[in-house]
C-alpha cells in the first residue's frame, strides 16, 4: 500500500535552524508564527476561529532517514522511537497544540510555536478538552524530566 499526502500549507516562523529551538510547545510559551493554507482550502477555516487552541500535524521535512531507537532530548538513554516526540520517525509527522490567536483569510496566526520555519503543514483540527484531555496515569520514562520540556533547547542529534 502506497500512502501520500500533500501540503495544505506551511509554517512561518523565527525558528530558522535546527539548533536552539524549542523542544514542545510547552517550552515556546509566547513565540507566535503563522501558518498559511494553500487558497484552494481557505473554505476550510470557516468557523476555526471559535476555537482557543488548535492541532497541527506536520512534515519534518528537514528529516531524511528514521531510527528506531534514538537518545530523546529529555534522556540520555537510547530509546525506542515510538517512546519519543523525535523527528527522526518511520512517517516523519509531527503535533503540535498551540493557541490560536487568530484567522485572517489563509493565515492562522498562532502562539507557542515550536516548529521550523517552511515546515509543511498536513492538517489542522480544533483541539477539544473534552475530546483530547484524558487522565493519565503514567508517563513512562519521562517521569523525571517532563517539566524539562519548558527549557530544553533542541540540538543537531536528529540532523541527518
Amino acid at each position: 500500500m502506497h500512502i501520500s499526502y500533500s501540503p495544505i500549507g506551511y509554517f512561518k516562523t523565527p525558528h530558522t535552524t535546527i539548533e536552539d529551538m524549542p523542544i514542545q510547545p510547552r517550552g515556546a510559551v509566547g513565540i507566535r508564527g503563522t501558518v498559511s493554507v494553500n487558497a484552494e482550502y481557505a473554505e476550510g477555516l470557516a468557523d476555526l476561529d471559535g476555537f482557543s487552541h488548535v492541532i497541527v500535524l506536520y512534515h519534518f521535512h528537514k528529516v531524511t532517514s528514521h531510527a528506531l531507537t534514538v537518545v530523546p532530548f529529555l534522556d540520555t538513554q537510547s530509546r525506542g522511537v515510538f517512546a519519543t516526540r523525535s523527528p527522526k520517525r518511520p512517517n516523519s509527522i509531527g503535533l503540535s497544540v498551540m493557541r490560536l490567536v487568530s484567522v485572517r483569510g489563509c493565515e492562522l496566526e498562532l502562539e507557542n510555536v515550536d516548529v521550523l520555519d517552511g515546515t509543511p503543514v498536513l492538517d489542522i483540527k480544533p483541539y477539544v478538552p473534552g475530546f483530547d484531555v484524558w487522565p493519565v496515569e503514567q508517563v513512562g520514562w519521562l517521569e523525571k524530566g517532563e517539566q524539562d520540556a519548558e527549557i530544553m533547547r533542541s540540538d543537531d542529534r536528529f540532523k541527518d
